[in-house]
């Protein structure tokens, strides 16, 4: 059974489809085909660029965020207040996809018969997340070998499998001052104990409770445990959990735990802005797997709280919307990535 495109008729909305075209033009960045969205665009009088990576879903490739590219692009020049900074947006595929696919099964699922969905998945989204941290690092020096411009602000907006790397990009990557997570989990621990009992792997059914060993087990080894640990957010903060879905009691950190979470939250999160957008119908990702870790760095950040490191997160939770980048989430995301920009020109200007 084929997995549907979520971004299929996400463009169906409140923005023109197809979108009015902007100009693309492709790099070949450390053996990456990266296109970037919106360059002959940018106004010859701004000097601060800012960067929109859009980062594709599972078995699509960066063809299907090109419509989201030229209407962020379009949406933001038409906006009027961006007279101090341009932007553009970037598209490239993910690891063993599009052009750059090794092993087609490697990107199934069990059911799909991968022995190795777990490693596979956890894998290619954090190679994503470095393959961004990387060409963040030398995209300027390609688009803008000629002249002095520099990108100075970048937005990471991934959907699905893109949405679990854009929780890595923003956790890990202190220049990625924002993300917008379209149905992707930052708790893969959760994700995949849920998706083993669904799957009902015998390493799920063959314990009692079920799922007693399946972390540890052939589907889910111990050197993955290890990744998800350094890697997943809510593996580094939370840890794994003994069995099925997390859960958080709506306590505050005891004065101990804080100690040694504090470090770590200023490091990943201090000053940026989070948007998560979720389908309460979604199936694929259910909004469940990742809702205790979700509620934990809500109430962790919350204005008040243990962590005052200006974080702003934004939870959206759409009703009747399954695995899929709906219009309003497009809304959402626009206008997210417009407030973004305009709150760069504000502290920008505040400094003068």
């Amino acid at each position: 059974m084929s997995t549907p495109n979520p971004m299929a008729g996400s463009m169906d909305g409140s923005f023109p489809n197809p979108p009015p075209p902007v100009s693309t033009k492709t790099f070949t960045i450390a053996g990456i085909s990266v296109t970037v969205h919106g360059l002959v665009e940018l106004s010859h009088q701004v000097e601060r660029i800012a960067c929109l990576w859009l980062l594709h879903p599972r078995l699509q490739t960066q063809q299907c965020m090109a419509p989201l590219a030229a209407a962020s692009v379009h949406h933001w020049n038409q906006n009027g207040e961006n007279a101090n900074i341009g932007l553009i947006s970037v598209t490239f595929d993910q690891r063993n996809h599009g052009s750059r696919e090794v092993d087609p099964l490697a990107n199934e699922a069990w059911r799909s018969g991968n022995e190795r969905h777990a490693q596979d998945m956890f894998s290619i989204y954090h190679g994503t997340s470095t393959d961004t941290s990387l060409l963040i690092t030398y995209l300027s020096s390609y688009v803008f070998s000629s002249s002095d411009r520099q990108i100075d602000t970048n937005i990471v907006l991934g959907v699905s499998l893109g949405g679990h790397a854009a929780w890595q990009c923003l956790f890990h990557d202190p220049r990625v001052s924002a993300a917008i997570i379209v149905i992707g989990c930052p708790d893969y621990f959760s994700l995949m104990s849920d998706r083993a009992r669904l799957s009902k792997l015998p390493s799920w059914t063959h314990s009692s409770p079920p799922g007693t060993y399946f972390f540890g087990s052939r589907d889910f080894p111990s050197g993955l445990i290890k990744a998800v640990e350094t890697f997943d957010p809510a593996g580094m903060f939370l840890g794994k959990p003994d069995r099925h879905l997390r859960t958080f009691d709506g306590q505050v950190p005891s004065a101990m735990e804080q100690g040694r979470l504090l470090p770590m939250l200023q490091q990943c999160l201090q000053g940026k802005r989070i948007l998560n957008l979720s389908g309460d119908a979604d199936n694929l990702v259910p909004y469940r797997c990742g809702q205790a870790f979700i509620e934990w760095l809500s109430l962790s950040v919350a204005p008040g709280s243990w962590f005052a490191g200006g974080v702003l997160l934004e939870n959206q939770i759409f009703e009747s919307v399954g695995h899929q980048m709906s219009p309003d989430m497009v809304v959402s995301a626009m206008r997210f990535v417009a407030e973004t920009l305009q709150e760069r020109i504000v502290a920008s200007t505040s400094k003068i």
